[in-house]
């Protein structure tokens, strides 16, 4: 266990052996932090993975170092969809524990296969366009591109959810169910896709069954034995008696006679009756083919009406497309920095790490994301400064005052004041014509340290500048 009051690692006891902080309520936390873990180990293995990601993110409050924790649920991130909060995760656990971690693993493989990196920017980037869909009212462009989504990554919880709730809108409860259904395979106790699986249920009256037992024929229910089947009623008919139709002989001149009255007979009556009722179809036929012209006509209009309202949509769309776009790979370009960073500072290249985190906007990162910013800023910063301040004061020495201004300046970004800093600076600035900036300088000294010699000093070389007198001033004083 590490104390929180010095930092040093102590072996076993009540009080920490350097230091004497009692270690009672610390402790205590460990131990709180690692029975939250085993516990969302436990529900982790059981694919409750929303039980498992509350459990550790609680143990994670009683001990942010808990490495164990942290790694476990970076997997747990990672089997629902979210590298970058499993990449976040997994680089914090390794800047608390460097050597024999787990967490490089991880890491190392996913470097190691830039395909899989690309795969889920892009599936981030399509994850955000469809939600911009949604917002502007445009489903089913959204609908699509969450289907491709799920093809590239099948463990994207957020996405199935989102599909779902489409699916809803547009009734298709179906659709919704099977959707539901794979996300409650990767997540059994997900809380919003048992929320949708619910009103599934509700609006169609039936209760979905997540198990998807098989039923065997001698398994066949009281309600499907009620009476005879279509095929045994068939069989019982082809079983009925046809008797034979009884008929008498008759003579070859009668049947003559018989067929020749008959041929009279239908002439006459297709003459009376047949001609007219043929007339009358034909004229029907032609109203019925002039009344289908007509409609079909007038609902080609109505459809080419609708294709060009579907392209202006489509512009429309394609325009907030193309911005939500440019939005998302903003968004992917600020995680790719922070992960350079982070190489630049394991490589002990401190000045690329701060040069790269200060060209990152924080408010565009995750909290997560925030908490790694600030944590390899803090190590790097400190090691860039005492670099920045030693560069400095060496090139003032040697009279190169232009670039141990620039220098100082950028010592003076990143450790604020900093007494000796701030005096070398000022003093650069007047010996290198600057005189504005020098004057700015040594009135800030002044009023970040009040009623102190060096505000005294500081107060009465700006008066010497503002005056315009330039030779009455004695080197830099500066701590030892």
């Amino acid at each position: 266990m590490i104390c929180i009051q010095c930092g040093a690692t102590v072996p076993g006891g009540q009080y920490c052996p350097v230091c004497g902080n009692d270690l009672k309520l610390q402790t205590l936390a460990c131990h709180l932090s690692n029975q939250f873990y085993n516990q969302g180990l436990d529900k982790a293995q059981i694919r409750d993975l929303s039980g498992s990601i509350s459990l550790l993110r609680q143990s994670l409050k009683y001990n942010k170092r808990n490495v164990d924790a942290r790694n476990l649920l970076g997997l747990v991130y990672f089997e629902t969809g979210e590298a970058v909060a499993a990449l976040s995760e997994w680089v914090i656990s390794k800047n608390i524990k460097p050597e024999g971690n787990i967490a490089s693993v991880y890491i190392e493989k996913l470097q190691a296969d830039p395909e899989k990196l690309d795969q889920i920017n892009e599936s981030i980037r399509k994850y955000n366009i469809a939600l911009e869909c949604c917002r502007a009212g445009n489903e089913d462009v959204a609908a699509i591109q969450l289907k491709k989504i799920l093809r590239q990554n099948r463990r994207f919880i957020k996405a199935y959810h989102l599909l779902a709730l489409i699916l809803l809108k547009e009734k298709d409860y179906k659709q919704a169910r099977k959707v539901l259904r794979k996300a409650l395979k990767i997540d059994k106790t997900n809380s919003t896709s048992l929320r949708f699986m619910k009103e599934i249920d509700e609006q169609t009256g039936t209760v979905t069954t997540l198990d998807n037992r098989r039923r065997f024929p001698w398994q066949q229910s009281v309600e499907e034995d009620r009476g005879p089947t279509e095929r045994e009623l068939a069989a019982a008919e082809a079983q009925t008696v046809i008797q034979p139709v009884a008929f008498r002989e008759t003579s070859a001149f009668q049947g003559t006679v018989n067929i020749v009255i008959g041929l009279i007979l239908g002439v006459l009556l297709a003459c009376v009756i047949a001609v007219p009722t043929v007339r009358r179809q034909i004229n029907r036929s032609a109203d019925e083919k002039i009344l289908e012209y007509s409609t079909g006509q007038t609902a080609l209009e109505r459809q080419i009406d609708d294709l060009e309202s579907q392209i202006a949509e489509l512009e429309d769309s394609s325009d907030s497309d193309k911005a939500s776009e440019e939005e998302s790979d903003d968004t992917s370009k600020l995680y790719e920095s922070l992960i350079k960073a982070n190489q630049q500072f394991q490589n002990n290249n401190y000045e690329g790490a701060v040069t790269l985190l200060m060209s990152i906007d924080k408010t565009q990162l995750s909290v997560e994301a925030i908490t790694l910013w600030n944590d390899i800023f803090n190590s790097a910063a400190e090691q860039v400064f005492q670099q920045y301040y030693a560069q400095g004061v060496t090139s003032y020495n040697n009279g190169e005052y232009v670039q141990a201004s620039e220098i100082l300046a950028k010592a003076n970004e990143l450790g604020p004041h900093d007494y000796n800093i701030l005096t070398y600076l000022a003093h650069s600035y007047r010996l290198s014509g600057e005189t504005e900036k020098a004057i700015e300088i040594f009135k800030e000294i002044a009023e970040t340290f009040p009623g102190t010699r060096r505000a005294t000093v500081a107060q009465q070389y700006a008066d010497l500048l503002e005056s315009g007198d330039s030779g009455s001033f004695d080197d830099p004083i500066v701590d030892e």
